[in-house]
């Protein structure tokens, strides 16, 4: 499946606001332009949109995240209902000035009538369930199950990246459970936006690991999944005091990257799923502890190495093969170091001089 830019994604929820404002146009104010609802309906739609995408109020947004579900939908609905009605104020002067519609007061045009609070009000809490289920499932699973991709079993290829919390056990006996919860909380939160950035998404958390996981071609595309580690591992670095501050130190975290073909499917009956089977899955995990026992941070498979470009700001070192339990056959292993910025200058061509 070809993957939709930024740019086609915000084209085609523009053009669904629109659509649903000449729905809406049609059946309540039949004669009048189509253009109208359409542009009653973008203004009105498109901040809540920009809102829920975290494309401007972020911190705000960031706020009412923690609050409870039945709380977070409630200020949400708030929210959205204030962003709506400044988007119809705006619609509204914008038609007056075109002179396509001819109110009898200024009020006309700036306060929504009941009927349109209604139905906005309406779409809004739908929206807003249907985005709360999604971020409970995550975007592609999401997308995936409504439209059945997986129902039955698929042979593909994707990137798994499995990256891990070194000292959370010593944490938790220092801390306490609680504590240590809200720390591994914390440091999910913080992979969040660095995967949502790379194109990837996070299948699962598994103790104190999480599972990303591309499409193949997604994945190694600039090599995306590489990126996606040492923007994560940026970030900490960049919060350091937060962390300190926070929960009394910085996490150390641990990482490894392989690719290969797997079987996807749909499964459960009362609680459905989509799972990822075979060998690629298995090995990822099992590269992810040889971390520990290889003192490096992040491996990487020689295997989905040479099927990308690699950044010129790492530093590989080429570990060889090693046996990795479950596999019948050696597993080729890079690690994968960021190399300073002093280091990456210097790696860099000399120019030459002019004659």
């Amino acid at each position: 499946m070809r993957e939709i830019s930024s740019t086609e994604n915000w084209l085609l929820i523009t053009l669904s606001m629109a659509l649903s404002g000449v729905i809406y146009g049609l059946i309540a104010f039949p004669g009048e332009p189509v253009i109208i609802g359409a542009v009653f309906a973008v203004l009105m739609g498109l901040p809540m949109i920009a809102f829920e995408r975290r494309i401007f109020l972020r911190p705000l947004h960031r706020r009412i995240e923690r609050l409870p579900t039945l709380a977070y939908i409630i200020v949400a609905l708030l929210i959205y209902e204030l962003l709506m009605s400044a988007g119809y104020a705006i619609a509204g002067l914008l038609l007056w000035s075109l002179n396509l519609v001819n109110p009898k007061a200024i009020s006309d045009i700036l306060i929504m009538p009941f009927h349109v609070f209604l139905y906005a009000l309406a779409v809004c809490a739908l929206i807003v369930f249907i985005l709360r289920v999604r971020d409970l499932l995550g975007r592609e699973v999401f997308t995936s199950m409504l439209i059945s991709r997986y129902r039955r079993p698929v042979k593909e290829e994707r990137v798994f990246l499995f990256i891990d919390l070194a000292d959370s056990t010593s944490f938790a006996e220092k801390h306490g459970d609680l504590r240590a919860q809200e720390y591994l909380k914390a440091l999910f939160a913080a992979f969040a936006e660095p995967v949502r950035r790379h194109k990837g998404a996070i299948d699962d958390y598994v103790g104190d690991a999480a599972i990303v996981t591309w499409p193949l071609e997604r994945g190694i595309k600039s090599a995306r999944c590489i990126r996606c580690v040492f923007d994560i591992l940026d970030d900490i670095e960049a919060n350091e005091a937060k962390w300190r501050a926070s929960f009394g130190q910085v996490p150390r975290l641990r990482a490894a990257l392989h690719g290969g073909v797997i079987i996807t499917a749909e499964i459960g009956v009362d609680h459905h799923k989509i799972a990822f089977f075979g060998d690629t899955v298995n090995t990822t995990a099992r590269l992810e502890s040889l971390c520990k026992s290889l003192g490096k941070q992040v491996l990487i498979s020689s295997e989905l190495a040479q099927r990308m470009k690699l950044p010129k700001t790492l530093d590989i070192e080429d570990l060889g093969a090693h046996a990795v339990k479950g596999r019948g056959q050696t597993l080729g292993v890079m690690a994968l170091k960021q190399l300073q910025k002093v280091e990456v200058v210097q790696r860099l061509p000399l120019p030459v001089p002019a004659e």
